[in-house]
C-alpha cells in the first residue's frame, strides 16, 4: 500500500494502524522536517485574495464538490504509478511554496505548476476516469481525473476543457488546454496529485 503524508502532519513519530483479513498490527514511522521555500505573489483581482459576501457563498459551496471529487473512491485492479508529464513547459511553482498573496499568508502550495503558453494542450498523465469538471473561483476551469484506489489528479486553470464527466481516458489523450482562469498571475497549468484524499507532490510519480 502507498499512502499520503498531509503538509500539515506533525513532526515526530507516527503509527499506521493496519487491519487485513489475514492480521492486524502497526507499523511505526518517523516525519522529519523539510524546510519548504517561501513565494510572494501580487494579485491584482483583489477578491481573488479577499472575497467578498458574494464569492464566498460560492467558494462554500464549490468547496464542497472539490472534496468529494478529492475524496473519490473506485477499485481498481490495474494502477500505474509512472506518470508522464501532463503538459510541455518548466516547472515554475513547486509543491509545498509557503505562499503569500499581496503580502497575506495562505495555505502551502498544494501542486505543481508547469508554465506554457495559453491553448498548449494539457494531456492525461495515465488511464482513468473523467469524474468532475467545472468552473471554479479560485481553480478557474478544472477537470479531475479518478485513477483508481484513491490515486485522483487535479488540472486547474484551463482555458478550455475538452473532455466531459465519466468518459474513460488513457496516458496521453487531451483533456483541456492551458490558460489563466481563476487566481493567476499568468499562464500555466497547475496539477495536484490526491492520494487517499491527501495532497501528495506530483514528483514523485513522474
Amino acid at each position: 500500500a502507498i499512502l499520503g503524508v498531509p503538509l500539515s502532519i506533525e513532526l515526530g513519530l507516527h503509527n499506521l494502524h493496519v487491519i487485513t483479513k489475514q492480521y492486524e498490527t502497526n507499523y511505526q514511522f518517523e516525519v522529519v522536517n523539510k524546510d519548504y521555500q517561501t513565494q510572494y505573489l501580487t494579485i491584482k483581482n483583489k477578491r481573488k485574495v479577499n472575497p467578498n459576501a458574494e464569492d464566498l457563498a460560492r467558494i462554500n459551496k464549490e468547496k464542497k464538490l472539490i472534496d468529494q471529487a478529492k475524496a473519490h473512491w473506485s477499485d481498481t485492479d490495474n494502477i500505474t504509478l509512472q506518470f508522464i508529464k501532463p503538459t510541455n513547459g518548466p516547472y515554475s511553482s513547486a509543491f509545498g511554496l509557503k505562499r503569500f498573496f499581496n503580502n497575506q499568508p495562505r495555505k502551502p502550495h498544494s501542486g505543481l505548476d508547469i508554465a506554457a503558453p495559453k491553448g498548449t494542450a494539457i494531456v492525461a498523465p495515465a488511464a482513468g476516469t473523467i469524474i468532475n469538471t467545472g468552473n471554479y473561483f479560485f481553480n478557474g476551469n478544472t477537470v479531475f481525473i479518478d485513477h483508481g484506489q484513491g490515486l485522483i489528479t487535479m488540472y486547474c486553470h484551463m482555458d478550455s476543457i475538452d473532455i466531459k464527466e465519466s468518459t474513460r481516458v488513457k496516458a496521453g489523450d487531451i483533456i483541456g488546454k492551458v490558460g489563466l482562469t481563476g487566481r493567476v498571475t499568468g499562464a500555466h497549468l497547475h496539477w495536484s496529485v490526491i492520494l487517499n484524499n491527501t495532497v501528495v507532490d506530483p514528483l514523485l510519480f513522474l
